[in-house]
C-alpha cells in the first residue's frame, strides 16, 4: 500500500486530490486486441505514485473505457481504500447503471451528448433540475457522492446545492485556453468567485478539463477549496515524454506548490 496516500477517503488534509483519468490509457488500448496498455496496470502505476484515486468516462459507445474496464478497477480499487473512484458520464446514458453496479466514491454527471468527442459545457439550472433531482437523490441513497459538472458562473452554484449536489466539478477549459495565451488574469476572478459562492452553499469544489502542469498550480493558487483535480489528457500526454508514474509525481509537486506557504 501506497504510504503517501491519506487513510480519508474524503478528505485529503488539506491538499488538493488528484485523481488520474484513465480514457486516453483505454483508447489507446482499442486500437488493438492485445490488450495493451492495461488500464487497470496504469491504474496501479498512478497509486503507487501518490494518485489520490482514478476517474473513468465510460460512454455508451464503449469509444475508450468499457463495461469491463469500470468493474476491474472497482476491484483493483478493493486493494487500495484510501483511494477514490470517480465514474463520470450522463446520468440520462449510461452512467446510472455503473452507479448501481459499482457505487463508487463519487460520480460526476456530465450533460455531453453521445457524439460529442469530449465534455465542453456545463449544467444549466432551473431547466435541468427536474431530470437531475431524482437521480442525485439515488445516488446518495446508495452512498455515492454527487458532483455535477458546471460552467464558472457563480449564480449557478445555489440551484445546484438546491438540486442535492455534493460538489461541482468547475469546467476549465476557458482558463487554460487563456492561460496558453497569457491571458488567464481575464478568466480566473470568475473561477475565484464561483468556488467562493460555492463555499457559501456548502458545496465541495473539484476542477477539470484541460489542466495540466504549467497551469495547475496558478489555477490553485487562485481559486479556493479545490478538494479534487480530475486530469487526463494532459498527464497520459505527458506520461509518453515522462512515464506514467513520473507524471503522477510532475502533477502532485504542481499541486503541492499551490499549497505552500508565499515566500
Amino acid at each position: 500500500m501506497n504510504p503517501l496516500i491519506n487513510p480519508a477517503p474524503d478528505g485529503h488534509r488539506g491538499t488538493t486530490a488528484l485523481s488520474v483519468n484513465l480514457n486516453k490509457v483505454a483508447l489507446l488500448r482499442n486500437t488493438r486486441t492485445i490488450g495493451i496498455p492495461g488500464v487497470t496496470h496504469a491504474a496501479t502505476l498512478a497509486l503507487e505514485a501518490g494518485a489520490h484515486g482514478i476517474t473513468v468516462h465510460p460512454r455508451p459507445d464503449e469509444r475508450h473505457i468499457r463495461a469491463h474496464d469500470v468493474h476491474d478497477l472497482a476491484a483493483l480499487l478493493k486493494a487500495w481504500p484510501q483511494a477514490e473512484y470517480n465514474i463520470e458520464g450522463n446520468p440520462l446514458h449510461n452512467l446510472m447503471d455503473f452507479v448501481r453496479a459499482v457505487k463508487p466514491h463519487q460520480a460526476t454527471f456530465v450533460p455531453d451528448s453521445v457524439e460529442q468527442s469530449t465534455s465542453d459545457h456545463g449544467w444549466r439550472f432551473p431547466q435541468d433540475a427536474p431530470r437531475l433531482a431524482p437521480l442525485i437523490e439515488e445516488c446518495r441513497a446508495l452512498g455515492v457522492r454527487v458532483s455535477l459538472f458546471m460552467d464558472p458562473e457563480p449564480a449557478q452554484m445555489a440551484a445546484a446545492r438546491a438540486v442535492g449536489a455534493d460538489r461541482v466539478e468547475l469546467y476549465t477549459e476557458t482558463y487554460a485556453r487563456a492561460h496558453a495565451a497569457g491571458q488567464a488574469a481575464a478568466v480566473l476572478p470568475g473561477f475565484t468567485a464561483t468556488a467562493q459562492a460555492a463555499l457559501r452553499e456548502g458545496l465541495g469544489i473539484n476542477a477539470g478539463h484541460d489542466l495540466n502542469r504549467p497551469n495547475l498550480t496558478d489555477f490553485l493558487r487562485a481559486v479556493p477549496g479545490v478538494l479534487e483535480v480530475s486530469i487526463g489528457h494532459a498527464l497520459i500526454a505527458d506520461a509518453l515524454e515522462l512515464g506514467l508514474a513520473e507524471t503522477v509525481r510532475g502533477y502532485l509537486r504542481s499541486i503541492h506548490r499551490a499549497q505552500a506557504p508565499a515566500t
